[in-house]
C-alpha cells in the first residue's frame, strides 16, 4: 500500500491531474469515482488505485455490480492507497476511493467525416470545463456523430470535463483541430450543412430541417463566435427568447439544438 504522497506514483497522479501538458505529453487522463471505471473501455486502462476500504467493500460484495467492477479490476490489477494519499491524489474533495489512468483515444477526421448524414458541434474556444463536459454528454444523449474542437477550447481532459461527462467521454468521437477554416470547407465539400445561433439570425432554429448532414458553431461563453467562424455558416438560426434575456449558456445552446436534431431524426412533430 502506498502511503506518503511523496511516492513517484502519487506525484505524477497529481500532474495528471493538474497539468494538461503532462497529460497530452503522455497520452493519458485521469477518472475518478465508481461508475467512470465501470464504464471505461478495458482495453484502455492503464493503472488502478484503490483505498483499503472501497478494496475490502468490493471483496465482500454481493451485489452483481460489485462482483463485475472488482472482476475488472483483478484482471487489470491495482494498487492501494491510503485514504490521504487518496485525498491528495483525487481532484474532488470527496473522493470515492477509486483511480483510473486510461490511454487517451485517438480520432480520425477523415472517419468522423465519413458518416452518412452526420450531425457534429463544433466547439470554437470554450472556457468552462463543465459546459464542455454537459455538451459531450448531452451530445451524446442527443445521437451526435462527433465534436469538433479549436485548438484554444478547454481540455476535453480536465478532470471536472471528465466528471461532467459521467462516462460519454469514452463514447463520443472528438478532435481538436488547428484551422476552424478548412474543417469547414471540408464539411461543405461533404454537403454537411453548417448552422450558427446568432444574432443576425432571422428564423427559428426549429424551423429548419437537420435530417441530412449538419453541424452547429457554439462559441465562447463571453465572446461568442469569431467573426471568421460565423461568416463560414450557411445558415444562421436564432433561439427565441423572452424578458430581458439575450443569449443562454452555451452548453444549454448546444442542448436545444442537439435535441432538435434528434426530435426531426426521430420523426416526431
Amino acid at each position: 500500500m502506498i502511503t506518503s504522497t511523496a511516492n513517484p506514483q502519487v506525484k505524477q497522479l497529481v500532474q495528471w491531474q493538474s497539468e494538461a501538458k503532462a497529460r497530452r505529453r503522455d497520452g493519458v487522463f485521469v477518472v475518478e469515482g465508481v461508475k467512470m471505471l465501470e464504464e471505461a473501455p478495458a482495453d484502455r486502462i492503464r493503472d488502478i488505485y484503490l483505498t483499503e476500504e472501497l478494496e475490502q467493500r468490493l471483496w465482500d460484495g454481493k451485489s452483481e455490480r460489485e462482483k463485475a467492477l472488482w472482476s475488472k479490476i483483478k484482471q487489470n490489477g491495482y494498487e492501494t492507497l491510503s485514504f490521504e494519499v487518496m485525498k491528495k491524489a483525487a481532484d474532488t474533495q470527496t473522493p470515492q476511493g477509486v483511480l483510473a489512468v486510461l490511454e487517451r483515444p485517438v480520432y480520425e477526421k477523415e472517419e468522423m467525416l465519413a458518416v452518412k448524414n452526420g450531425f457534429f458541434l463544433v466547439l470554437e474556444d470554450l472556457q468552462d470545463p463543465g459546459n464542455l463536459g454537459t455538451i459531450i454528454r448531452t451530445g451524446e444523449g442527443a445521437g451526435v456523430n462527433g465534436v469538433f474542437l479549436s485548438k484554444n477550447t478547454v481540455d476535453i481532459f480536465n478532470p471536472k470535463t471528465i466528471r461532467s461527462t459521467m462516462g460519454s467521454i469514452y463514447r463520443v468521437p472528438f478532435l481538436y483541430v488547428e484551422s476552424f477554416a478548412d474543417l469547414l470547407l471540408e464539411m461543405k465539400e461533404k454537403e454537411i450543412v453548417i448552422y450558427a445561433a446568432h444574432l443576425k439570425g432571422e428564423e427559428d432554429y426549429d424551423s429548419f430541417s437537420f435530417r441530412t448532414g449538419c453541424a452547429f458553431l457554439i462559441g465562447n461563453e463571453g465572446k461568442g463566435l469569431s467573426g471568421s467562424t460565423a461568416a463560414a455558416a450557411d445558415f444562421y438560426l436564432k433561439i427565441p427568447m423572452e424578458g430581458e434575456v439575450e443569449s443562454l449558456n452555451a452548453a444549454i445552446a448546444a442542448a436545444l439544438l442537439s435535441y432538435e436534431v434528434h426530435r426531426q431524426r426521430k420523426g416526431r412533430n
